[in-house]
């Protein structure tokens, strides 16, 4: 079995979109996508009622893998709090949250599933 990355990025892409949509439908600015930091990266960048929120979305194509939202496991989680830290920085004063956006693509429409305050720091 050869495992295609350009496909998983594909999916990845797809569902960052559905997450990006379904926030700005609940009031949400989106700041900037996909930031680049030396340890880790910001899949969405948001703020909503003052709070900076940082947005990891995971994607899934099925339910083989179990719910999108599991697939956050404990060294992702570990960088997610990193990128916090980094966020203090960038927005002092701010109080920084950080979300998990679970994407289903297996359904039509998909199923989007937002744990906000999913990853405490």
């Amino acid at each position: 079995m050869v495992f295609d990355k350009t496909k998983n990025k594909e999916t990845g892409n797809e569902g960052e979109n559905v997450a990006a949509l379904f926030l700005i439908k609940k009031q949400y600015k989106i700041i900037d996508r996909n930031i680049v930091l030396d340890f880790g990266e910001i899949d969405i960048l948001a703020e909503y009622k003052k709070t900076i929120v940082i947005v990891e979305v995971k994607t899934v194509k099925g339910n083989g893998f179990g719910e999108a939202i599991d697939l956050v496991r404990h060294a992702k989680q570990k960088k997610l709090r990193l990128l916090a830290k980094a966020m203090e920085q960038q927005f002092p004063g701010k109080t920084i949250r950080i979300d998990v956006i679970g994407v289903n693509m297996a359904a039509n429409p998909p199923i989007v599933t937002h744990l906000e305050s999913a990853v405490e720091g």
